[in-house]
């Protein structure tokens, strides 16, 4: 288990590139290699997440070559992918496990899908369920929530169904899995959830028809595409966050996708009084992009609840930290969907903030912090979860004295050079 050391101290200055967005690159892969012909991906995240999808395509007899700068995915188009001779590895990936859940679905085969220990108490019968209604059949743990799961794929008829909350990763299951099924196959959603999926659907030929909260899908041969990977949103929002709260801090992000359904970080913190803009603002293939600036700001406190929830899902951790900075109680709400991540990142938050002296308290559904707070240095856990060891690092940077951070090589799991970036746009460097 590694650790990192940080002690405050330096503005944080310069141009961060980080890696492109996990999210439409576990899509590329899966997209293109259901598609005809040949998919080019440039700037395919490094994430191990997303190695974890190709991993898997490749055990399902896709060819796929290069490195993250550019891939290329040889598409198995009608005849589909061949039964794995071992079990598909997804690894921390719950967007693999549930994505290639939904591609598996409709083809005749067997397989079974497993991950690590973390991924092995995620519930996967969010999606397994509206599958089995499709026509899919399937074992798994714990009464059929738990991985590892083994599916049976075959014949499939369109349904409609209407999610309990809204996940971009099971609507883009059931959307995946209706490519190949019989009729027309609808998901309603309460809340709009990234649309990543039915972008590309439409950019590689589906058959699609999309209103806010409800998409329809049906039978539909995909043709193989050239997809640029924008940068991260998620990854991104760490970089800026910090220059909020780090005095004197000027630092820009550069390509970042601005899809409306990521964008939920940007809004919550300019209510909050955060200095942050965007530059270049364009448009690449299908995706809007720009350069987003975040300079250090006073910040107050806000309310995070509702339909912004699933825009912002993955930054709540980070805009715990950012309230121990902010005057005033901020309450964050309708995410418990947290609970069920890489760890119960709401327990797991308020326990690590309070060693570091943050006054924060759980909810069921969210979390309660109140500021701004003196932070303190001290020895903190990420339980293997990215978006912890990333939000704690930012905490740590304004903290008096050293913070040790345990367990700080799961960033990886997401930004592989993480650390090595954050060091150098302390040093004013551009990276």
């Amino acid at each position: 288990m590694s650790i990192e050391r940080i002690r405050p101290g330096g503005a944080l200055r310069g141009s961060v590139s980080v890696p492109g967005d996990k999210s439409i690159s576990h899509r590329s892969a899966i997209l293109g290699a259901l598609a005809e012909g040949t998919t080019s991906v440039r700037n395919y995240s490094p994430a191990r997440d997303c190695q974890s999808t190709l991993s898997c395509l490749r055990s399902l007899g896709v060819e796929v070559s290069g490195t993250s700068a550019g891939i290329e995915i040889v598409g198995t188009g009608e005849r589909g992918f061949r039964e794995p001779e071992r079990v598909l590895d997804c690894g921390n990936s719950g967007t693999t496990f549930r994505l290639m859940l939904g591609a598996l679905a409709g083809m005749d085969l067997f397989a079974v899908l497993a991950g690590d220990e973390s991924l092995s108490r995620r519930p996967m019968d969010r999606v397994l369920l509206p599958l089995s209604r499709m026509g899919a059949r399937y074992d798994a743990r714990a009464g059929g929530r738990l991985p590892p799961v083994a599916l049976r794929g075959g014949r499939l008829t369109g349904i409609s169904y209407t999610t309990p909350v809204a996940s971009a990763q099971v609507k883009s299951a059931i959307l995946l899995a209706g490519l190949r099924a019989e009729g027309r196959t609808e998901v309603v959603e309460p809340a709009l959830s990234r649309d990543h999926t039915e972008r590309m659907l439409a950019a590689m030929g589906a058959e699609v028809e999309r209103e806010p909260c409800r998409t329809v899908v049906r039978p539909s041969t995909l043709r193989a595409a050239r997809i640029a990977v924008p940068a991260d949103p998620s990854s991104a929002a760490f970089f800026l966050g910090a220059a909020l709260v780090v005095p004197d801090s000027d630092v820009v992000t550069a390509g970042v996708c601005l899809n409306p359904t990521r964008t939920g970080f940007l809004s919550a913190v300019e209510r909050m009084g955060g200095r942050v803009s965007v530059e270049n603002a364009r448009d690449e293939a299908g995706e809007p992009v720009g350069d987003v600036r975040a300079r250090a700001s006073e910040l107050r406190a806000t309310e995070i609840g509702g339909a912004e929830v699933p825009t912002l899902i993955d930054e709540i951790p980070l805009l715990a930290v950012l309230a121990t900075q902010a005057r005033g109680t901020t309450v964050v709400r309708d995410a418990a969907e947290l609970r069920v991540k890489e760890t119960d990142r709401i327990a797991a938050l308020c326990r690590e903030l309070a060693r570091m002296g943050a006054d924060v308290s759980e909810r069921p559904d969210g979390l309660e912090v109140r500021g701004p707070s003196r932070l303190r240095g001290a020895e903190v856990e990420t339980y293997g979860d990215h978006r912890i060891a990333m939000a704690l690092s930012v905490a740590a940077l304004v903290a008096e004295g050293e913070t040790i951070v345990r367990g700080a090589d799961c960033a990886a799991v997401s930004y592989p050079s993480y650390w090595e970036d954050l060091a150098r746009v302390r040093e004013g460097a551009l990276v």
